[in-house]
């Protein structure tokens, strides 16, 4: 007994001694075994969010990528004083290359008037669907319904959340927005069945020459607001057309249309940029970021076309309809359905683009209404729910929908074929984008008038209606 009492007290202090040598010796991770998880600490970067993909790492890059800059947050600025953690291996060292310049001037903010799908007004970019900078929830900005992206002191569209940092009030025209009309994309048509409407119905109604009636309202979109539209629209058709316009004025009216027409139709207009305003309108268009002479179309067709599957039937008198989307800098490309194209290259057109038209050919604006009517309503809160674009590949009317006659409207202007000497008018913020080019028609055509339009588009013939004495 006293010989295993004296070997129990030497075993134990060795014993001892092997435990704490195990709890002061660094872990060492096996060349074929399960790696540990790295936990970064949020103490070790002050002020940061942590990026959104489970690591605990934050995100040092910012918007423009898809989960970017999540919670809305702007770029992290530079943290000199910030002590690298003792243990590399659990915490890399902070790379100052991965900081973006602390001086904002040093990186210019985006451009809202670039193309949407480059990361700047798109679905993914600095103020989009989940942007970086300016996302969706972010307290910087607001991404993407936000007219202007601006929030509390960042600006969502911009990608500068901490700088607070202000857009320009006229984002600028660039240069890589005109391109060769030989390389736009191929317009493509719905195949025609035999119960197709096929037949074309006009309305002659001018090109609002030397600017008889215009004005920046928009009595379809912001009805009674003076300036609504913080750019200037031509009018042809309906000579009331004005803010404050209502169907009893309307019917009032007179006409340009040389058929008795009392649609009102209108448009943005297109300037030379280095022209002079000399209207009375000047100030408040300058004020706009809207600058230059307003080019005349030299011609502006107005025709009711028919559906490539079915009979049309008609329009109710007063409906409101609308193509395009003003604000589709902002608001993404789904409502963007303008072409630009040339004449003599109307099988090709743009949508995001200005075209550069070859010597003797003009530039077209293209606007395709929508043409499927709910049957019940002649507006809808959004002013596009009561009435849809047909199915773009087979031209199907959408179920619970009927064909009426769809407008067609081709503005042709002689101008310049160099990059900025030519811009459409827009709201301040959109940048003159051509992706935000659009139309509207207010229906006024009367019973009788409408009822021939829909008898020659259903037998196939080409007519103006009965002209006005």
């Amino acid at each position: 007994m006293g010989r295993k009492k004296k070997a129990f007290a030497v075993l134990i202090p060795a014993l001892a001694l092997v435990a704490t040598a195990c709890q002061e010796t660094p872990g060492v991770a096996q060349p074929n075994g399960p790696q540990a998880t790295r936990t970064a600490n949020p103490a070790a970067y002050p002020g940061r969010p942590a990026a959104d993909d489970g690591s605990g790492i934050p995100n040092l890059q910012g918007g423009g990528q898809q989960n970017g800059g999540a919670q809305g947050y702007g770029r992290p600025t530079a943290q000199p004083t910030a002590e690298p953690p003792a243990d590399p291996a659990a915490e890399p060292p902070a790379d100052p290359s991965a900081e973006p310049p602390a001086d904002p001037s040093a990186e210019p903010p985006a451009d809202p008037s670039a193309d949407p799908t480059d990361g700047t007004g798109g679905q993914n970019g600095d103020g989009g669907q989940m942007g970086g900078d300016g996302g969706q929830n972010g307290d910087q900005g607001d991404g993407q319904n936000g007219d202007q992206g601006n929030g509390d002191q960042g600006n969502g569209d911009q990608g500068n959340g901490d700088q607070g940092e202000q857009p320009p009030p006229n984002p600028e025209l660039r240069a890589d927005q005109f391109v060769d009309i030989r390389k736009a994309p191929r317009v493509r048509q719905p195949r025609r069945t035999r119960q197709a409407s096929t037949g074309v119905f006009a309305s002659e109604c001018g090109v609002n020459e030397g600017q008889a009636h215009s004005n920046p309202d928009n009595v379809l979109a912001a009805p009674g607001v003076v300036n609504g539209a913080h750019h200037i629209h031509d009018y042809v058709g309906n000579l009331d057309t004005n803010a404050f316009s209502t169907d009893e004025t309307f019917a009032a009216a007179g006409t340009t249309c040389t058929n008795g027409d009392k649609s009102a139709y209108f448009w943005p207009v297109i300037r030379l940029r280095d022209g002079q305003d000399d209207s009375d309108r000047a100030a408040q268009s300058t004020a706009d970021g809207n600058i230059g002479s307003i080019v005349t179309p030299s011609s502006v067709k107005l025709q009711f076309l028919g559906n490539p599957r079915s009979k049309v039937t008609a329009m109710p008198q007063f409906i409101r309809v609308a193509v395009g989307d003003a604000k589709a800098v902002t608001n993404g490309l789904k409502n963007a359905h303008a072409s630009w194209t040339c004449s003599g290259f109307e099988n090709r057109a743009f949508t995001d683009k200005y075209p550069l038209c070859p010597q003797g050919s003009q530039v077209k604006r293209v606007l395709n209404f929508p043409s499927c009517w709910d049957g019940q309503n002649t507006d809808s809160a959004n002013h596009r729910d009561h009435i849809q674009f047909p199915d773009a590949r087979t031209g199907q009317c959408p179920q619970g929908t009927k064909a009426v006659p769809q407008l067609r409207m081709t503005l042709a202007y002689n101008v310049p074929a160099k990059p900025l000497a030519f811009a459409l008018d827009s709201f301040p913020e959109s940048g003159h984008d051509p992706v935000t080019d659009h139309g509207d028609l207010i229906n006024v055509m009367g019973e009788q008038l409408m009822r021939q339009a829909v008898n020659a588009i259903n037998k196939g013939a080409r007519t103006t209606g009965k002209r006005r004495r």
